[in-house]
């Protein structure tokens, strides 16, 4: 933790929250009333706000310490561990593997192993692909920057994890009601595939925050990390049955990991600093 800083994670969610939840409620309204794509010019800045925030909260705080630590841990590329790439890689693509493995006895088709033949959801004028990257980008710029070390400052680990990663699926709400958006596309397919989405979320979070934490805190690896599960998710020919299986097989590997690395989890060590 950053000595002489007190966190203000009550300020910071706030106002991410409401920024975010402002612009998107607008550009849902809108992308039912613009079959151009332009709501998409309000929905961006909605995506950006986790990370803009960080930044005002970084350099407001007028502390070089906060400062220097937020650029280090982005530029940096030492702090990620050679021994952690394998996990970056394999993690997402792992689950899917063994998802779609899973749901065959439940009678979903082996064609699931194929490739995607495109993208799920729609975003207007702006590619998909390009989406998934920014989203990946701003979201850890943000999540990791600020957001993330503003919880870890009062509990442990585990507990900043879990709290992080349940704010994190309740800050996705409003694209349920975007038209064309996969949020939108699968509630109205089935409410139960969208009350998934938002659970998933949730082991998902803890993986990343454990993988961030094991790397030095690096955002560039949280991001990596990020864009391979958006990228993961999409590859395949998944059905959302099939991603209901995944949810629980990302549970599980949560859950294997907390209980591996549960020293780190659970210590208390980093709260006796300054950051109180």
């Amino acid at each position: 933790m950053i000595p002489n800083y007190k966190y203000k994670p009550g300020i910071y969610y706030a106002a991410t929250f409401i920024a975010t939840y402002v612009l998107w409620f607008a550009g849902a309204y809108l992308s039912f009333k613009d079959d151009s794509g332009l709501y998409m010019l309000i929905m961006l800045p909605g995506l950006l706000a986790p990370f803009l925030i960080s930044l005002v909260m970084i350099f407001a705080s007028k502390n070089s310490d906060l400062v220097k630590d937020f650029i280090n841990r982005l530029i940096n590329l030492r702090l990620i561990a050679p021994k952690m790439l394998p996990v970056f890689f394999l993690i997402a693509p792992f689950s899917v593997l063994i998802s779609i493995l899973l749901s065959l006895p439940f009678g979903e088709s082996v064609s699931q192993f194929q490739l995607a033949e495109g993208f799920s959801f729609s975003t207007g004028f702006v590619p998909v692909l390009l989406v998934l990257m920014l989203a990946a980008g701003f979201e850890e710029l943000g999540w990791r920057g600020y957001a993330f070390d503003s919880l870890q400052s009062r509990h442990t680990y585990f507990k900043a994890s879990l709290i992080f990663s349940i704010l994190w699926s309740l800050w996705h709400f409003p694209l349920i009601f975007v038209n064309e958006s996969y949020q939108y596309e699968i509630f109205h397919e089935n409410i139960w595939y969208g009350v998934n989405f938002f659970v998933s979320i949730i082991p998902l979070g803890m993986i990343i925050s454990w993988i961030c934490i094991k790397n030095g805190k690096s955002i560039p690896a949280a991001i990596l990390f990020h864009f391979i599960i958006n990228i993961s998710q999409e590859a395949l020919d998944m059905t959302q049955t099939t991603k209901c299986i995944q949810t629980f097989v990302l549970i599980v590997f949560a859950a294997a990991i907390i209980a591996y690395d549960k020293e780190l989890f659970f210590s208390e060590k980093h709260l006796a600093g300054g950051a109180n």
